[in-house]
C-alpha cells in the first residue's frame, strides 16, 4: 500500500504534498470518493538527523576501558567496604584493597574476553541509560533492561526533546565531560558534525 503526503491548509482541507501524492489523487480517486487512513504527522529529518550525531560524537570519543567489572559487582564491593569501613578506622585502606582487588579480578577476565567497539550496541545502551527502556522479567528471575525503539515517526516534539536531552545528558556523564568544557560545547561540536552530512 502506498503512502502519501498531505499539507492542511488554513480552510481544512488536505492538498498533495507531492506530485506522486498529486499523480494518486488524479488517477485513483474520484470526485466523491471517501478514504480512509491513518495519519502521522511528518517529524522533520533534521531531528533524526541531530540525534545520530550526537551519538556519533559520543561514539568516536568513546574508548573502552574495560567492562570486565560490571557497575553491580562494584557496587556489591564497595558496598561491603562502607559496611566494613563503620566498624573500623581505616576507610581509605580498605577502599584501596578493594580498588586493588577489583583491578586484579578485572586483568584476569580481559585475557578470556576480546570485546569489539559496536556503534549498534552503544547506540542500545545510551538510550537504554537514557531511560527509554522496558524492563522484563526472565525466567531465571534476573531482571533485563531492553532499550525501547527510537523510531521518530512514534514520537512528538516532547518525546523527542526529552530523549535528547537524556541522552546528551547520558553522553556527558560518561564521555563527552572529558573532551569539552560544557554540555553546550559538546552539543556544538555535534552540530557542526550534523553541518557535515
Amino acid at each position: 500500500m502506498a503512502q502519501h503526503g498531505f499539507i492542511k491548509m488554513s480552510n481544512d482541507t488536505l492538498v498533495p504534498a507531492n506530485p506522486a501524492a498529486r499523480d494518486f489523487l488524479h488517477s485513483k480517486i474520484k470526485c466523491g470518493d471517501v478514504l480512509y487512513a491513518d495519519f502521522k504527522k511528518a517529524r522533520n529529518p533534521r531531528f533524526h538527523r541531530k540525534y545520530f550525531a550526537l551519538l556519533n560524537l559520543g561514539y568516536e570519543y568513546w574508548e573502552p576501558t574495560g567492562g570486565t567489572i560490571s557497575p553491580e559487582e562494584k557496587e556489591l564491593v564497595r558496598g561491603y567496604v562502607k559496611f566494613l569501613a563503620y566498624y573500623t578506622d581505616n576507610d581509605d585502606a580498605l577502599q584501596s584493597a578493594a580498588d586493588v582487588y577489583l583491578d586484579d579480578i578485572a586483568q584476569k577476565r580481559a585475557h578470556n574476553i576480546s570485546a569489539a567497539k559496536s556503534f549498534d550496541a552503544f547506540r542500545y545502551w545510551v538510550v537504554e541509560q537514557s531511560g527509554h527502556y522496558e524492563t522484563f522479567e526472565m525466567p531465571d528471575g534476573s531482571i533485563r533492561r531492553v532499550a525501547k525503539s527510537i523510531s521518530f515517526a512514534k514520537m512528538d516534539d516532547l518525546a523527542f526533546g526529552e530523549l535528547y536531552k537524556a541522552t546528551l545528558d547520558v553522553l556527558w556523564n560518561f564521555i563527552l565531560f572529558r573532551k569539552f568544557p560544557t554540555q553546550e560545547a559538546a552539543e556544538n561540536a555535534a552540530a557542526q558534525l550534523l553541518d557535515f552530512t
